[in-house]
């Protein structure tokens, strides 16, 4: 596998004290000790409404921060996104950012009558990283990893991000010391790779 030279790193979480925003770090400066250039992006720091209120009808002038957001995910090679899983999906804001970016002619077009829409971000890779306190296996047993699902292929692959790694880690709100310094080496995997 090729070495990823261009590296933007996403805490999708949005306090940013959260353990993710730890995660995120750890994978950043995993991608940068292997010498790869990288940006990092804080879900907390972004000033944008994440309401998509006309849908596709209208065009709704996106915020500068959206932009950066924008810019840095057209640079990049690989996209990280770590983020925690609230009730089975990623918190409002996240997904808001999702719901403002990832439009039709930014992300993504229809050509002709096809029902197939040319992925405008293709020739990147995804990975993810999702804290939870659902265990990994009932997320699998009770809910067929639902968001995971829609995360990968309705909404990264739809836009041409392939993903090459996706895990779930937790359970957070009982994680002692030893599992927080397994979940940190999780981020640091994603990131060396």
């Amino acid at each position: 596998m090729a070495i990823s030279a261009r590296v933007l790193v996403l805490d999708g979480h949005p306090d940013a004290g959260s353990l993710c925003g730890a995660l995120a770090t750890a994978a950043a400066e995993a991608a940068q000790a292997r010498g790869a250039e990288v940006k990092r992006l804080h879900l907390a720091d972004l000033t944008f409404d994440p309401c998509l209120a006309g849908g596709y009808a209208s065009k709704q002038p996106l915020e500068p921060d959206l932009v950066t957001f924008l810019d840095a995910l057209r640079w990049c090679d690989t996209f990280i996104l770590v983020h925690p899983m609230w009730w089975g999906s990623a918190p409002a804001r996240l997904k808001g950012l999702i719901d403002r970016t990832f439009l039709p002619g930014i992300a993504f077009a229809y050509e002709g009558d096809g029902h197939f829409p040319k992925k405008l971000f293709e020739g990147r890779t995804a990975r993810v990283l999702i804290t939870t306190d659902t265990p990994s296996w009932y997320l699998w047993l009770g809910y067929r990893n639902g968001w995971l699902n829609i995360l990968r292929r309705q909404i990264l692959d739809f836009v041409g991000l392939k993903v090459t790694h996706m895990q779930t880690i937790g359970t957070i709100r009982d994680a002692t010391p030893e599992r927080i310094a397994s979940f940190l080496d999780a981020a640091r995997k994603l990131g060396a790779h």
